[in-house]
């Protein structure tokens, strides 16, 4: 499938038929504990992402969270 993440278009194989943004999340090597995750246009809470289907052209923008002080 094609996803459009963070501006550059990615190709991810997937073993199910029916991906979930989980699964694509943990394809791309990120850790869903320290991501904000905007999925075509909107920022999706964490629990709802085993819920949703992702498709061919999906645009998502990741934004890695950094405590300091």
């Amino acid at each position: 499938m094609k996803f459009l993440i963070n501006g550059e278009v990615k190709i991810i194989s997937f073993q199910e038929a029916n991906p979930n943004l989980s699964s694509l999340i943990a394809a791309l090597g990120f850790n869903p504990k320290v991501i904000v995750v905007e999925f075509n246009g909107v920022i999706l809470n964490q629990q709802r992402w085993e819920h949703q289907e992702v498709n061919d052209e999906d645009r998502l923008e990741i934004v890695t969270v950094v405590g300091g002080g």
